[in-house]
């Protein structure tokens, strides 16, 4: 008879943690201001799995900053490290102002793309409610976005069969923005993948297809570099805003930008020239989770 073989349980550690979203654009969030994971790749995707894990777009660590009043490092459910995500940063302004890491409502914030300038706007109960990222200039110049190409402007393409003319834009992030007759009819999965791995990005690329509604209003879907369709994505909403203004499409001074989680508002400071991105910041709950040891 067989005895059956029991691998021995692998040592584990406990992580807490708290989940939030920025009109769906969820992510896991850890307080690391003590200190941070050893392995935040592998983190990444274990926590990100939405069956065996807690689920979400990646994971975004707060942590101390030497520059600023914060550091945010946002990795993606694939384990690649992101430069930016505006729904993240205002999820973070939130973390650090509900949880009394700060009573600041006008904070700084560290990321791989510069310093980011963060206003926070409190509701009736004294919690953030919503906030307003500065989110600096666009970045139009082909080679720093980065992308193959001797124009940013409607570069021709092909995927899938199909033919696109694609608007590239960095917003700390490289873009590329499709203008479309409806978003739902395009195969996000198919194309958008294929898109984001295209060889004219260098590092690939955060995909969107958009509808002009009217010069202030913008539909759009996003295919997100490293995370697949997601329900929102800050950088990819000012990127769109920006790349409709410059098609002549769009209202350079603001518009209202729909997607699939929800609306942000996007505008363009007159004296700096730079992106501001409104929108709300959700917490969803806080928990505590086993993880392996050597991952934290």
């Amino acid at each position: 008879m067989d005895i059956p073989k029991f691998s021995t349980p692998t040592a584990a550690e406990k992580l807490r943690f708290t989940k939030m979203h920025g009109i769906g654009n969820d992510y896991v969030y850890i307080d690391c201001t003590s200190g941070s994971p050893s392995n935040p790749e592998a983190l990444s995707i274990l926590l990100s799995d939405r069956h065996k894990g807690v689920g979400g777009d990646g994971i975004i660590l707060i942590c101390p900053s030497e520059c600023a009043d914060f550091k945010m490092r946002i990795f993606n459910a694939d384990g690649s490290e992101a430069k930016m995500c505006g729904n993240g940063s205002r999820c973070v302004g939130k973390y650090v102002y509900d949880n009394g890491l700060t009573d600041k409502l006008n904070l700084t914030l560290e990321t791989l793309s510069g310093v980011k300038y963060l206003t926070l706007h409190p509701g009736s109960d004294g919690k953030i409610e919503s906030a307003t990222v500065d989110m600096g200039a666009p970045e139009l110049n082909p080679p720093s976005i980065p992308v193959i190409a001797d124009s940013n402007i409607e570069i021709p393409v092909e995927a899938e069969g199909k033919s696109f003319k694609i608007t590239a834009v960095s917003m700390g992030n490289p873009h590329g923005v499709i203008i479309v007759d409806n978003p739902d009819m395009i195969d996000i999965h198919a194309i958008g993948k294929t898109l984001e791995h295209h060889p004219m990005w260098p590092d690939r690329a955060n995909i969107e297809f958009a509808q002009v509604i009217n010069p202030k209003e913008i539909r759009m879907r996003v295919w997100e570099r490293g995370s697949g369709e997601t329900q929102a994505c800050g950088t990819g909403a000012c990127a769109t805003a920006v790349a409709a203004s410059l098609l002549g499409l769009a209202d350079s001074e603001g518009v209202t930008v729909h997607l699939l989680g929800g609306d942000l508002e996007i505008s363009r400071d007159s004296q700096t020239g730079h992106i501001l991105m409104k929108g709300p910041a959700t917490t969803v709950f806080t928990g505590e989770m086993d993880v392996p040891a050597g991952l934290l």
